[in-house]
């Protein structure tokens, strides 16, 4: 099981990244969002296989309806998820957050 502490290291691993709250909850930029702790076991993130993650493990990935209009969010239930797979989920956050950043 991971903690926030975890994601937290994760992200702050990442090259440029900041925390600092968005919505009242910790979140980490790095030139944009790429993940943002939804409430204390909950981490929202970017990813470009969410309906695989959805069907895959529904105990783990959820989508709240705030969030059905953007199609790379998904929530994870970090109680749900290993240290491997957090790293993995952070990372590809970044790259799409970084990678939608340089296009514009």
């Amino acid at each position: 099981m991971v903690t926030e502490d975890d994601v937290r290291a994760a992200c702050l691993a990442l090259p440029g990244t900041l925390e600092r709250l968005s919505w009242n909850r910790p979140a980490w930029f790095a030139r944009t969002l790429f993940a943002r702790m939804w409430d204390d076991a909950v981490l929202t993130i970017k990813t470009g296989e969410r309906d695989a993650l959805l069907a895959s493990q529904p105990g783990a990935f959820f989508v709240h309806p705030h969030h059905e209009q953007y199609e790379s969010l998904v929530l994870v239930r970090l109680g749900r998820i290993g240290l491997e797979e957090l790293t993995e989920l952070i990372d590809e956050s970044y790259r799409i957050a970084n990678s939608t950043v340089a296009r514009r």
